[in-house]
C-alpha cells in the first residue's frame, strides 16, 4: 500500500511554495515566498503617477540618464515634444511669476536708478538688494535657492565690475559674455551637425529598453526642423549681441539698460514658444503613431 503524505497542501501547493506540475501559482514566487506588497504597491503607485520616466529613474544613473534629468528639469522640458504647448507651461519655463520677478526687478532697478541719479553706486548697489530680497524670500519660505543663487551671483559680479572699473557700462560685460558663449556652443553644435535643439529633444524622448532614443538624426525632416529650430536661437544671441557691443563701447548705459531688458525675458519666452511649435510639429505624428500601436496591442 503507498506511503500516504499527510503534510497539509493549499490549493494543491506543497509547502515548498511549488504545485504538483512544478510550476509556482500566481502570487506566489518559485521558491515559495510571495511577492512584497509594499514593493509591489509602490511600483502601482509609480505607474498610476504617469511617470514615463519611472524605470530610468529606478536605474542607477549613467552620465547620459544624469544629463537627460538635468535637461527634463530645466524650463525647456516643460512641454514634452509632440504636445502642445500651453501659456501656463510657458510661464512655468521661464521661472513662474517669482523668477519672472527675479529676472527683471534687477535689471529695472538699475535703469531706474540709474536714469534718475546717473550715480554708480547706486545704480549697481540697489539691484544686489533686490536679488537678496529674493534670496531671504525663498529662505522663509522654504524653496529652492538655485534660481535665486544664480540671478544674486550674476547681479554681484556684474556690480563688482563696474565698481572696480568705474563704468557704468561695465555692469553689462558679464551679461555680453554669456552671451557671446551661447552663440559659439550653437555654432558649433551646427558645425558638426549636431544642432543642440536636436539634442535637448533626444534627452527628453523616452528611451527604449536599450538605452537608445529616437533617432531624429535619421530622419531626414526632423533634422531640418531641429537644424532650424537651433539657427533660430543662434539669430536670438547674435541680435543681442550686435545690439549690446555697439551700445557698450559708446557707453550708451540707459539704451544698453532697457535694450537688455527688451531682448531678455520677452524675446527668450516669444523664440521658446516658437521652438515647442516647431518641435511639436516634427515629433506629433510620430507620437500619435506610437499611441496607436500601444492601443492596439
Amino acid at each position: 500500500m503507498p506511503d500516504h503524505d499527510d503534510t497539509p497542501r493549499h490549493n494543491g501547493v506543497a509547502p515548498d511554495g511549488v504545485a504538483p506540475d512544478g510550476v509556482a501559482p500566481d502570487g506566489v514566487a518559485p521558491d515559495g515566498v510571495a511577492p512584497d506588497p509594499v514593493a509591489s504597491g509602490d511600483r502601482a503607485a509609480t505607474a498610476a503617477s504617469g511617470d514615463r520616466f519611472a524605470d530610468e529613474r529606478a536605474e542607477p544613473l549613467s552620465l547620459n540618464a544624469q544629463l537627460r534629468d538635468a535637461v527634463r528639469n530645466a524650463g525647456i522640458a516643460q512641454v514634452a515634444p509632440g504636445e502642445a504647448p500651453s501659456g501656463r507651461a510657458l510661464l512655468t519655463a521661464v521661472g513662474g511669476v517669482r523668477g519672472l520677478a527675479e529676472s527683471v526687478l534687477p535689471g529695472f532697478g538699475f535703469l531706474v536708478v540709474y536714469a534718475i541719479t546717473k550715480e554708480l553706486v547706486p545704480s549697481v548697489v540697489i539691484p544686489v538688494v533686490i536679488g537678496l530680497v529674493f534670496v531671504v524670500l525663498r529662505l522663509v519660505q522654504r524653496q529652492s535657492l538655485a534660481m535665486s543663487f544664480a540671478g544674486i551671483l550674476g547681479v554681484a559680479v556684474s556690480a563688482g565690475l563696474a565698481l572696480l572699473t568705474g563704468k557704468a557700462e561695465s555692469n553689462f560685460i558679464p551679461g555680453i559674455v554669456i552671451n557671446a558663449v551661447c552663440l559659439l556652443v550653437l555654432l558649433v553644435t551646427l558645425a558638426i551637425r549636431r544642432p543642440l535643439i536636436g539634442l535637448i529633444v533626444g534627452l527628453l524622448l523616452p528611451q527604449d529598453e536599450d538605452g537608445s532614443g529616437t533617432d531624429w538624426r535619421a530622419d531626414p525632416a526632423k533634422r531640418r526642423v531641429l537644424t532650424v529650430a537651433t539657427w533660430m536661437w543662434v539669430g536670438l544671441f547674435a541680435l543681442r549681441l550686435l545690439i549690446e557691443i555697439p551700445l557698450y563701447l559708446t557707453a550708451q548705459v540707459e539704451l544698453l539698460a532697457g535694450i537688455k531688458l527688451i531682448t531678455g525675458v520677452p524675446l527668450y519666452a516669444a523664440l521658446l514658444w516658437v521652438t515647442w511649435l516647431l518641435v511639436r510639429t516634427a515629433f506629433v505624428d510620430t507620437r500619435r503613431g506610437h499611441d496607436e500601436d500601444a492601443a492596439a496591442v
